[in-house]
């Protein structure tokens, strides 16, 4: 999956509603949601464009034919399914369980968060073989409305959650459907609050639930133990100014308190880093503080401040580093990233003039079919937008390479260089292309990106598909104009469907060589507005629903969906003679030892060989050797304070620090740290050879921190009333089976078996914070 940037530009609100519930779909499930467009709105393409788009170089295009014999078998393996009378504009696609089969299909509309639709209903539709066929259940859920921004929540095992908010006489609060058999059977639950977005699973035990709901005059934890008992906590609104907040810290369920520090503008998580950011004023700059062990401490990141005009963005994150965007003073729409160390302490400048457009999105993208690529794209002094890649985690970064079989424009190589640039989430923002590149940890090296061929990103002509089979070292254009993609069978298969300005489809592509040659294949007589394209999660599946409308009789769109089993079309399961060894980063260098050695280690896959057509099947693992590098110069980046100097591979010292000391504030104490400008890239494994090493002197101080010097002991009562609204980042409410007592100005935003953190904040909007316990033995059956 894309991990989507966390913006810190003013306040928790923003992050709020980034947070519940992702890890939960992550981790049992995924949804997909389509939308069916309004008459005559653009598909695929932006409003701007001109009437007739140039296309960019030529690229010589494989296309085979079908044989009748398998023309018929796909005939035999393809599922029409329409979905008469349902006038929902969203339908949601939503896998459930390991191998299961089974599909819940929610159709719903859109509503505003604080509205109900008098008289709405949803329809839930369930497959139990892959999406050949559906069956509708709205009879469980008694045809409930189901607002589309709610969907459906997957938790471990077969267990799922539907949630609505309907007004119900003596009930003043929301409904939830619960099912432990995958939809087969369903439970509803009344709650006595309403929900602001869906009930999510807690991280640690799916057992108990996490809620946040709206309450007009109150903010509610709710908590219960098998629905025997409910308390709740209330806190009152009262509006302050932003970046008023506090966050403390308690490791003894709300006994007593920690306060880790006041004046936070915002707060967060993204892999194993807490972090949060500070301004003391509103016309202070603002200072990130990290925390690489669950907040036992946190620490000032090495970073340059932000005022009130700018933004800090974290790109990505992982167990080993963090990679951060800074925006630049002004409308410029780029700023600085920036690459941390393990600690997220210490941070190294990894790119200038990294795109952040109006819309604050980020073409960033993981590579994530092989270890330490990333794409994203610059804004360069001309004004020309162009993609760099890098192959060590951010250490460097270079332009991409022309594709194999493209030919640049003459104009093009008289003037400047010619390389493949990639379109990100700003061309998909502005309808240039319809997906961001694709990659899958299974489909070893395999990336399926739009792009164009020239000096920059162009945006006057059609973006072209282009496939890397080597994790972004060679492309080759393999399919002229957009469209949308899916991996399957771990990369053994490819499909697209082409965006077709008109909207409607009927053709699907496919290829089994990584795109060297394509198939056609007419999968309805009836063409339909296209509205998305569906497989399974893992890319381990043979089959592909294609989702659309078409107008009924009546003239109202009717939902289509068509399902293509390939299990049939590709039989043979593969065997060992259809793999080869591989290995990854293998370039042409001058010393063939260090061939294939990124961040200090070399690795061989085994993967299958482009010429074998077979089935990896469900059963595929990949499978990698590894052996340890001796350590070059490529193994360092530029330490804080330093940047690579552009006509050399030499790190030099940024002349706003000229001193070769450094000074570091670490858990309330100062160290002078001298430093050779060089540091190993996190996660790199390299021994021996080149070490610089960095030098830490003996003489410590305390430094300035605002961090509490105690804990604050506090009483604990099942009512407490609260002074001072919340807005959080939540991350989850609960420690296992034990229930939360808190009498603090203050709400839990992060916690882990032993520890809690609480954010405390004023300026808020009214929200109330709900969470429940073992959901899923429900009151009462749905009929």
């Amino acid at each position: 999956m894309i991990r989507r940037p966390v913006l810190l530009c003013g306040g928790c609100t923003l992050i709020l509603f980034l947070s519940l519930g992702a890890e939960s779909s992550r981790r049992w499930g995924e949804s997909v949601t389509f939308r069916r467009s309004q008459t005559g709105e653009s598909r695929g393409r932006r409003d701007t464009d001109p009437p007739t788009p140039s296309h960019g170089p030529a690229f010589p295009s494989c296309q085979l034919p079908l044989t009748p014999t398998e023309h018929a078998v796909l005939d035999d393996n393809t599922h029409e399914t329409g979905f008469n009378g349902d006038d929902g504009s969203y339908v949601i696609l939503t896998w459930v369980g390991d191998e299961t089969g089974v599909i819940l299909v929610l159709s719903t509309i859109s509503t505003p968060l604080d509205s109900f639709l008098e008289g709405g209903s949803s329809r839930l539709y369930r497959s139990t073989d892959y999406g050949k066929s559906f069956h509708d259940i709205s009879y469980l859920i008694n045809r409930t409305f189901i607002k589309e921004e709610f969907g459906v929540s997957v938790g471990p095992g077969s267990s799922v959650i539907l949630t609505a908010d309907i007004p119900i006489v003596g009930h003043p609060g929301g409904l939830i459907f619960t099912s432990k058999d995958a939809g087969a059977t369903f439970r509803s639950i009344q709650l006595p609050f309403h929900l602001a977005q869906p009930i999510t699973y807690h991280f640690l035990n799916p057992d108990y639930l996490v809620a946040l709901s709206i309450d007009v005059s109150t903010l509610t934890l709710w908590s219960s133990i098998q629905f025997s008992s409910i308390q709740r906590y209330f806190i009152n609104p009262r509006g302050k100014l932003e970046g008023d907040l506090t966050l403390k810290t308690t490791k003894d369920l709300g006994k007593t308190f920690t306060i880790i520090h006041q004046d936070i503008y915002s707060f967060g998580y993204i892999g194993v880093f807490l972090f949060f950011s500070v301004m003391e004023d509103s016309r202070s700059p603002r200072e990130m503080y990290f925390s690489s062990d669950q907040g036992e401490t946190f620490s000032q990141a090495l970073l340059p401040s932000a005022s009130t005009e700018q933004f800090y963005s974290i790109l990505d994150g992982d167990e080993d580093m963090l990679f951060m965007h800074v925006d630049n003073p002004g409308d410029t729409y780029f700023g600085t990233m920036y690459t941390s160390d393990d600690r997220g302490i210490l941070f190294s400048k990894s790119l200038e003039r990294h795109l952040f457009d109006g819309q604050r999105k980020s073409d960033f993208t993981n590579i994530t079919s092989l270890r330490g690529v990333y794409l994203t794209n610059r804004l360069d002094i001309d004004g020309r937008i162009r993609s760099v890649i890098s192959y060590n985690r951010g250490g460097t970064w270079r332009q991409l390479n022309k594709p194999d079989n493209v030919d640049c424009e003459e104009r093009v190589k008289s003037v400047r260089s010619c390389n493949l640039h990639i379109h990100g989430e700003h061309s998909r923002n502005i309808r240039i292309v319809p997906m961001l590149a694709l990659s899958e940890p299974t489909a070893v090296g395999l990336v399926i990106a739009h792009g164009s061929v020239g000096d920059s990103l162009s945006s006057t002509q059609h973006p072209d598909v282009f496939v890397s089979s080597d994790g972004g070292y060679n492309w080759k254009g393999t399919l002229r104009g957009p469209h949308h993609y899916s991996i399957l069978d771990s990369g053994g298969l490819i499909v697209a469907v082409e965006v077709h300005h008109e909207g409607q489809v009927k053709t699907i592509k496919f290829t089994t060589d990584e795109g060297q040659c394509w198939k056609s294949y007419n999968f309805t007589e009836q063409s339909f507005f296209f509205a998305g394209l569906a497989s399974e999660p893992g890319t381990k599946a043979m089959s592909v629903s294609v989702w659309g409308y078409r107008p009924e009789e009546d003239g109202q769109p009717m939902w289509v969906a068509v399902t293509i089993d390939f299990q049939s079309f590709i039989t043979r399961e593969c065997s060992d003679q259809d793999y080869e060894e591989w290995l990854a980063h293998s370039t042409e260098e001058a010393i063939p030892e260090r061939n294939g050695c990124v961040l200090g280690m070399k690795e061989t896959y085994r993967r299958l060989k482009k010429q074998s057509v077979c089935r990896n099947g469900r059963n595929f693992v990949v499978h990698k050797k590894q052996s340890p590098c001796s350590c070059t110069r490529e193994d360092y980046i530029c330490d804080y304070g330093y940047y690579l100097h552009p006509n050399t591979s030499d790190c030099v010292r940024e002349p706003s620090t000229p001193n070769k000391t450094l000074e570091l504030c670490l858990n309330g104490e100062e160290d002078e740290l001298l430093t050779e400008g060089y540091r190993k890239v996190p996660s790199d494994r390299c021994e021996g050879g080149l070490y610089p090493h960095l030098k830490v002197p003996t003489v410590i101080r305390p430094c300035e921190t605002t961090t509490s010097p105690g804990p604050i002991t506090e009483k604990t009562s099942p009512d407490t009333y609260f002074d001072t609204p919340v807005r959080v980042y939540l991350a989850d409410l609960l420690v296992l089976g034990t229930v939360m007592h808190f009498q603090t100005e203050s709400a839990v935003v992060f916690q882990n078996e032993r520890l809690v953190l609480v954010l405390v904040c004023t300026g808020a909007v009214a929200i109330a914070l709900g969470a429940v316990v073992s959901a899923l033995p429900g009151e009462s059956h749905a009929h």
